[in-house]
């Protein structure tokens, strides 16, 4: 491979001559011949291709401050033989603008000034050619120019301005913050970019490590102390070159702010405190605000207050306003001028939290508060907060329950009258007596009405009649025994045809409206007037309750369906009262097992021995009755104008005839109702006394002709009752049976 020789001259950098350049060159290609001759007969000769040296770096100096072009090196090719025919050609970053060659000598120049730290090398390549073919002679070759350093950078902190903190009171050598510079120049080579750190101001208060530029608290514990001093600005400067004297500097501002420590206690600004509450302050009343200040700050300043002693220790509380940190003392009790006009009372106060490296548990403070209760015109003072009395329900008109009393508290202690609050007694049942606040009655009262009643009673004082108060007042009635017991409910109960001697066929109790203190106690017995022939008995069970119990073995529903049983109830108590209940039995007739099956809904009479055909003539009475009155009732023409759009008249409560129910009456026929035809069919009709009424000539309680039952009703039948034969009644079951008994074969004799 045909190479280019780089001869380079650099004197700056490497001190070495073109004429040891040439030396070391020749010394190669001697040594190269040595190596050829030296090689042992026989053998095949290896021919070694003759190389130039080749170097592939350049140094040149940065910052350059000649007029001249600054020489760079020269470049050299085996092919040149010094007759001109050779030409150098440079090509890369900056060839011909920064960099440029004498294409006859291969001489290197930088047309300009270069910065490093802009670009720290160049890379360009070269080659010869022959100037009349332009045929290269030498392979393109690359290489590299590198600029030598220089100092020219000063160095350069990461911040203009730092911020740090560290705690009041910190150890000497307490880190607070790191500052960082930086310089541009080659770290690489030389000391251009080795710095140092010092602190040109803030001593003596830190320091800095040279090497880290860690700053770090110089003085003790007793010489940073926030409340004395809590701001400090330092400068820090980096020199370069290891701090030697021709360095460059850069400097920085690092403001440090002390934290707050707990390590001061509060402190009351005034030992003696004075306030003044009216006596009618409530509970929760502010009285005043007491302050204590404290050096520190944020939670390190947070108090809390306490009343440690005094005589209003019991009368007075007081708290913290987490806002103003300030103490607040309130009303607890009420107070009372006239009893106590003063109190004195001891309040500490103390951090919420204490650190122990600074301060004691004990770092407390106290302060004296006096307060003065202001004398104010009250109302009158009853003597209890509510008064009970009591008094029986048969108390007369005029009868004293109890007295109130009510008192001026104020010095001047006003005369107090009483009057009833008639809001709380709309009736007027009760009154006060003006002077003595004595209570009785103005009516009468009943227990089993209200048994308590509340009023309220006012006292007013004489000369001020602003100044009143109430008081509740609880009336509670007692009882007397003034209300005879009666039955707990309506009874009513039934009994079977057939039932055994000493049944039991009910269990009554009673009630009372009273309220023994011993509770209630009812007695029973049957009434006088039930005693004789009488069909039940009754049985005081001993527990306020009876039975009723039957004396005969069987009843007849026929001959009598229901009994009233009168019964005396009698209550234990003094006076004793007592009322006759009465209780109704219904006679049923029943099952084997006793299970009702049929009973009258309403018994027809009270009496004995009632006769069917009796009731069946009370029966024909009452209709014969009714078509009496029916005779008499004013009769109304058919047709009463000629607007009459009537087509005919036809039977509405019939059950469906056919064909019949839809013929049609001669209209005309009613038209003129003086026909002499129609006029005897009515008279017919209002004659015979077995038919119903008529309102006109249609029936309506005709059922039709069509009907296979025929008309169940016996109004319309002339046969007696004896031509009836009801025995069919009897497979009917129990639901018709009352119909069988009276109407049956067995009943009507």
């Amino acid at each position: 491979m045909r190479t280019i020789i780089l001869a380079i001259f650099c004197v700056l950098c490497l001190g070495l001559s073109l004429d040891a350049l040439s030396l070391n060159g020749q010394r190669t290609w001697r040594a190269n011949r040595k190596e050829a001759a030296a090689a042992p007969r026989g053998e095949k000769l290896l021919k070694r291709v003759r190389r130039g040296w080749m170097w592939n770096q350049f140094f040149l100096q940065e910052e350059y401050t000649g007029s001249d072009y600054q020489y760079i090196g020269k470049l050299q090719s085996d092919q040149d033989h010094g007759n001109g025919l050779v030409k150098y050609v440079l090509s890369g970053e900056g060839a011909g603008t920064i960099f440029v060659i004498d294409e006859n000598n291969g001489d290197l120049h930088a047309t300009r000034r270069l910065d490093r730290e802009e670009k720290a090398f160049y890379i360009l390549k070269a080659t010869v050619v022959n100037k009349r073919t332009g045929q290269k002679l030498e392979p393109e070759t690359e290489f590299i120019i590198k600029l030598h350093d220089i100092n020219d950078n000063e160095p350069h902190f990461s911040q203009e301005v730092y911020t740090g903190t560290v705690p009041e009171r910190s150890d000497i050598g307490t880190s607070v913050i790191q500052v960082t510079a930086t310089d541009a120049d080659d770290g690489m080579y030389g000391n251009s970019a080795k710095l140092v750190y010092s602190i040109s101001q803030g001593h003596p208060y830190f320091s800095v490590d040279p090497n880290t530029g860690v700053i770090r608290t110089a003085l003790g514990p007793g010489d940073m102390d926030r409340e004395q001093r809590e701001n400090y600005q330092v400068v820090i400067e980096a020199k370069d070159m290891a701090g030697q004297r021709g360095g460059l500097t850069g400097t920085t501002m690092v403001n440090i702010t002390l934290t707050d420590v707990n390590d001061n206690p509060p402190r009351f600004t005034q030992s003696i405190y004075q306030f003044r509450v009216p006596e009618s302050s409530k509970s929760g009343t502010p009285v005043g605000r007491i302050r204590a200040a404290d050096k520190d700050v944020g939670k390190n300043a947070e108090m809390y207050f306490t009343i440690v002693s005094g005589d209003g220790l019991d009368t007075f509380d007081i708290f913290t306003d987490k806002a103003t940190q300030e103490g607040v003392i309130t009303v607890s009790k009420p107070l009372d001028y006239e009893k106590k006009p003063s109190y004195t009372v001891e309040i500490q106060v103390q951090n919420t939290q204490i650190d122990p490296r600074f301060m004691s548990a004990g770092s407390k403070d106290m302060a004296t508060v006096r307060i003065a209760v202001e004398d104010e015109d009250e109302p009158p003072l009853f003597d209890k907060d509510s008064y009970l009395m009591e008094v029986k329900e048969d108390a007369a008109v005029g009868t004293a329950l109890g007295s109130v009393s009510a008192i001026d508290p104020d010095g001047a202690r006003s005369i107090v009258k009483y009057a009833i609050d008639r809001r709380t007694d709309m009736d007027h049942l009760f009154n006060v007596h003006p002077e003595n606040g004595s209570v009785f009655l103005l009516k009468s009262l009943d227990r089993e009405e209200a048994a308590w009643h509340n009023i309220s009673v006012i006292a007013i004082e004489l000369h001020n009649s602003r100044q009143s108060s109430h008081v509740s007042v609880f009336i509670h009635l007692l009882d007397v025994n003034d209300n005879a017991p009666t039955f707990a409910t309506v009874y009513e109960t039934f009994v079977c045809e057939r039932t055994k001697a000493g049944q039991r066929i009910q269990t009554v109790s009673a009630v009372d409206a009273d309220e023994p203190s011993a509770g209630h106690k009812f007695f029973f017995s049957l009434a006088p007037e039930g005693t004789y022939r009488s069909n039940f008995t009754i049985r005081d069970n001993g527990d306020s309750t009876a039975s009723i119990l039957t004396r005969r073995a069987s009843y007849s529903r026929l001959q009598q369906s229901m009994y009233l049983v009168p019964v005396v109830i009698t209550d234990g108590d003094f006076p004793m009262q007592s009322s006759t209940g009465t209780l109704t039995v219904r006679v049923c007739t029943c099952d084997r097992e006793g299970n009702m099956e049929l009973c009258n809904a309403q018994p027809l009479s009270s009496a004995p021995g009632l006769s069917t055909g009796a009731l069946i003539a009370i029966l024909l009475l009452i209709v014969v009755l009714f078509t009496a009155l029916k005779r008499q009732r004013k009769q109304e023409p058919l047709i009463i104008s000629k607007e009459d759009v009537r087509d005919n008249v036809v039977s509405y409560n019939d059950e469906g005839g056919g064909e019949e129910d839809t013929q049609a009456f001669d209209i005309g026929a009613l038209r003129h109702p003086q026909s002499t035809a129609i006029l005897e069919e009515v008279l017919d009709n209002d004659c015979n006394p077995t038919a119903p009424p008529y309102d006109s000539l249609a029936t309506y309680a005709y059922e039709g002709a069509g009907s296979v039952a025929e008309s169940l009703s016996s109004l319309g039948s002339m046969s007696s009752e004896a031509d009836q034969d009801y025995q069919y009644l009897s497979d009917w079951g129990p639901r018709f049976r009352k119909l069988a008994d009276l109407y049956g074969g067995d009943c009507i004799h």
